[in-house]
């Protein structure tokens, strides 16, 4: 049973397969400001479909940060898969790693999901 996760006007949808284990809560100044949970999967996990525009948005080049071009919600992104060998090792993975916005799960008690927080503010 595929599970969605829809932007606000429902113009942008994101299907998976599982839920994940956890959810990471990152302090970084971009995630602290759209408010995102992230439930991370392998490129090939993610299934998009969109009616609207998908916008994305980098600051750096390493995060591409995705978000409905109708109602502007942020959806999800597309980042290294770090590790933690990678922190503070000055190295950037080549593989990468989707995140959803959980938030944005349909029908899905996010309180029965662990919250994993991570420095991101600091970390990178």
């Amino acid at each position: 049973m595929p599970f969605t996760a829809t932007c606000h006007c429902g113009a942008t949808r994101l299907e998976v397969d599982r839920l994940p284990e956890a959810v990471t809560a990152c302090t970084c100044t971009y995630c602290s400001k759209v408010g995102g949970l992230w439930a991370y999967y392998e490129p090939g996990e993610v299934r998009v479909r969109a009616d609207a525009e998908d916008r994305s948005y980098t600051a750096t080049g390493i995060n591409d940060h995705h978000f409905c071009g109708r109602c502007g919600c942020t959806t999800h992104g597309i980042s290294p898969a770090f590790t933690e060998a990678h922190i503070g090792s000055g190295t950037l993975p080549e593989e990468k790693r989707w995140s959803i916005n959980a938030r944005l799960f349909d029908g899905v008690d996010l309180a029965a999901i662990p919250v994993r927080e991570i420095d991101g503010r600091n970390l990178w």
